[in-house]
């Protein structure tokens, strides 16, 4: 935490709680703080009677009321609580990086209030933007990309969760949608070819295709482990599992 804590930060919270104040703070500036006197006319100056009164440094409870009314003071200022030291980072010399980042904070919220001041940074002003009710109830017709669609692209096609169908946008310079037919290659064919003879889940079957330049098949063979298809001969079948030639005419 000493490592982080900037001496050039330092000069110029100086100058500017002495501009603010007319006080000097002396030559070791956590010291000069430390009765909480000069923080206590520091908040004042910023807002007049943050701090009703400013006790004089006898006693050590003394100081320790001071800072405690000045940190509540610039609570109130508008300083965020994560930002505030506690009154022992400063009397006891247990974080002078934290006391320095509040009064930094403390900087930054009297430059974003109108203040003059050389160091900190501005905060944002919040923009609160109240839309008329007719404006709400269209904005329920437009709904997140996430959700199925983009630019209202078309879901004609999708018949049960997890379809595959293909969404077509003709302003975004895509491909014209596929033909309902179509279905990827693990479903068992490729563009509009044939399944005619897929008589049960699994049944093995040939795909042909002119335009993808297929070969075409034998189609009066089938798998021994097929038995017959559609009617087809078993004539001369003595043993299980001898080969057989299986004759389908929409085939040919």
């Amino acid at each position: 935490l000493a490592q982080k804590y900037d001496p050039q930060v330092e000069r110029e919270l100086r100058a500017w709680i002495e501009g603010t104040t007319g006080r000097r703070i002396g030559d070791n500036f956590m010291d000069g703080l430390k009765d909480g006197v000069i923080l206590c006319e520091l908040i004042n100056k910023l807002q007049p009677g943050s701090v009703q009164k400013v006790n004089e440094p006898a006693q050590n409870w003394h100081k320790l009321e001071n800072i405690g009314n000045f940190l509540r003071a610039i609570t109130r200022y508008g300083v965020k609580p994560h930002d505030i030291f506690e009154a022992n980072d400063l009397f006891e010399n247990t974080n002078h990086t934290q006391v320095q980042s509040t009064l930094i904070a403390l900087a930054s919220q009297a430059k974003t209030k109108g203040n003059n001041v050389s160091l900190g940074v501005k905060y944002a002003e919040k923009q609160q933007r109240r839309f008329h009710p007719e404006k709400l109830r269209e904005g329920r017709n437009i709904i997140g990309l996430q959700m199925g669609t983009n630019k209202f692209a078309s879901q004609q096609g999708m018949t049960a969760y997890g379809t595959r169908r293909h969404l077509y946008d003709p302003k975004l310079g895509t491909d014209q949608p596929l033909d309902q037919a179509t279905i990827s290659l693990q479903m068992g064919t490729n563009k509009g070819a044939s399944q005619a003879g897929m008589t049960a889940p699994g049944t093995k079957r040939q795909i042909f295709e002119p335009s993808l330049g297929m070969e075409r098949c034998d189609t009066m063979t089938i798998g021994l482990q097929m038995g017959s298809n559609k009617g087809a001969s078993q004539q001369g079948m003595t043993v299980y599992g001898l080969p057989r030639q299986v004759y389908d005419p929409k085939y040919c």
